[in-house]
């Protein structure tokens, strides 16, 4: 699984404080504290460097390898598990094996193993070509614990407007988008984007689908403000300047250097104004409206894609049933949990990873 994350550039963690970390996980990020405390993202980044895998900030405090491969974080891992003399099983693992409340093993196969600790770092359901098939929960649940409602989350998501699929492919960059339950604003943010055959996709797209919490049609909507550097006034201006440009040509025709190309049949229907139009015969109302357009162009959420296309699951392993300090089942003794399988979350940029290494760090160390 790591070897596809960021893209096959792996974005390891986030160089930020414990505080930034918390303030980036939606989802229980006060059970996270003393995880993040006994292993954060400087000691992710130590530890990675200690095993010969340079890296580098970019953008957003995002932490990648130097050599922009997966690829790398991978191969010291496997270098660190050979010289500590770890020994890998591949086999299904059926059941945890349990006596009074005390965790003795596992059953894989027809074969049991026999251990003190066990510890569940299963990941989510998502990708489940990399192995990832929501098999943690089940394991757990036969253990006596309770899973959260499971859902996609940091996943593309179903617009109800046919006019995404006729610009499908059209990526737009530092545009703001902006996240809506009714009136009340969840989320805005300023970067990338793209238009998909279903609806939209994209970094700002994936971190505004980490917001919605109950998925329910037509409740939530996307605002996309393709011109954030400009205000109204600027903006109406600049809209003026390439009409005074264009006077006699139509409408449809005018707005190539403001507009991405396939964008621009989309906005000449919303618009209203008909698109034969010649654009000194463009009111001031008619300007005014397309600008606001512009500012705030619409969509309606309709659904999540399928969590075999999300990045992360959004649920899990119950944390009120977790020993926070050592990630430890309050329910098993001796049964662990680590990273994507409990109950918590966080944005895209790295963040996710920094969860499943401090949880991972935190089990460790007291298993």
């Amino acid at each position: 699984k790591l070897l596809i994350t960021g893209k096959g550039r792996c974005n390891v963690t986030n160089n930020c404080t414990r505080e930034e970390l918390l303030e980036n996980i939606p989802v229980n990020p006060r059970f996270l504290y003393s995880a993040l405390s006994q292993f954060g993202a400087e000691d992710t980044m130590s530890f990675f460097e200690k095993l010969g895998v340079p890296l580098k900030t970019e953008r957003g405090n995002r932490v990648f390898p130097v050599s922009d491969k997966a690829a790398d974080i991978v191969a010291a891992l496997d270098r660190e598990l050979k010289r500590l003399g770890v020994k890998l099983i591949a086999m299904p693992v059926k059941e945890i094996l349990a006596e009074d409340g005390v965790c003795t093993g596992v059953r894989a196969g027809d074969r049991e193993f026999y251990a003190q600790s066990v510890l569940i770092a299963t990941g989510g359901k998502s990708y489940p070509a990399t192995g990832s098939k929501g098999d943690g929960y089940a394991l757990a649940q036969g253990a006596g614990h309770s899973v959260t409602e499971i859902k996609p989350s940091l996943v593309p998501l179903i617009c109800r407007e046919k006019y995404c699929a006729d610009m499908m492919g059209l990526s737009l960059r530092n545009v703001t988008l902006t996240l809506f339950d009714k009136d009340k604003r969840l989320y805005s943010e300023l970067g990338e984007m793209l238009f998909t055959h279903f609806g939209v996709s994209g970094p700002l797209v994936l971190s505004a689908s980490s917001h919605i919490r109950k998925m329910e049609q037509d409740r939530y909507r996307l605002e996309i403000d393709l011109k954030p550097g400009l205000d109204e006034k600027q903006l109406d201006l600049r809209i003026q300047r390439d009409f005074s440009d264009n006077q006699n040509r139509i409408f449809g025709n005018s707005l190539s250097k403001l507009l991405p190309a396939k964008l621009i049949p989309v906005m000449v229907r919303l618009s209203g104004i008909p698109g034969e139009t010649r654009v000194n015969q463009i009111t001031k109302q008619q300007r005014t409206a397309f600008g606001e357009l512009i500012k705030h162009f619409p969509l309606t959420v309709r659904a999540f894609r399928p969590v075999e296309e999300a990045i992360i699951t959004s649920g899990g392993i119950s944390v009120r049933e977790i020993s926070p300090k050592t990630m430890e089942s309050k329910l098993v003794q001796g049964l662990y949990f680590a990273g994507e399988v409990i109950d918590t979350d966080g944005y895209t940029g790295g963040f996710n990873l920094q969860i499943a290494f401090s949880t991972g760090f935190c089990a460790g160390i007291n298993m």
